[in-house]
């Protein structure tokens, strides 16, 4: 169980942190709920306490696994469909599983892609949303600004990606 003041990950909306815990009751039951507050953005959600980690909710991760994941992001092999709905399909459950290095293949995938041929438009927003979780994350972790983590990102997934000629 999660107490206020932990950061936290949701798999679909990026990290943030667990603002309070309440109590409400809805269609006659009572159930306790997580307040969901996303420091970038301002989102907040509720998240019911007994289905947190079937929706995904995880703690973020540490300052040296950022490291990791960051020195990480050059070899990820990459895998893109040609076919746009199953590649959509297979991108958007990489973004659902809440996994760091999933969410980077969707990037490096999709900015791979962006710079062969361009993007459909919900290619180009799932690729900012693929951004938006990586980067909530990391600015958590390492303290940093949101433009200085996001240009860190775009580097260490544009380091093995060929020049468009």
């Amino acid at each position: 169980m999660f107490q206020i003041g932990d950061l936290v990950v949701h798999p679909m909306h990026g990290a943030g942190i667990i603002d309070d815990v309440v109590t409400e009751k809805i269609a006659g039951s009572t159930k306790e709920y997580y307040v969901f507050k996303m420091p970038v953005g301002g989102l907040i959600l509720k998240i019911p306490v007994d289905s947190c980690h079937s929706v995904g909710i995880r703690s973020i991760i540490s300052p040296a696994e950022a490291e990791a994941f960051f020195a990480g992001i050059p070899s990820l092999e990459v895998e893109s469909n040609t076919n746009w709905s199953k590649r959509y399909q297979e991108n958007l459950t990489r973004l659902k599983s809440g996994n760091l290095n999933e969410v980077a293949r969707v990037v490096k995938g999709l900015m791979r892609r962006e710079s062969r041929r361009g993007l459909s438009t919900g290619e180009r927003k799932l690729l900012h949303s693929a951004k938006q979780i990586i980067i909530s994350e990391i600015v958590l972790v390492e303290g940093g600004v949101y433009q200085d983590v996001e240009a860190r990102l775009d580097r260490a997934v544009m380091q093995k990606l060929p020049v468009s000629q």
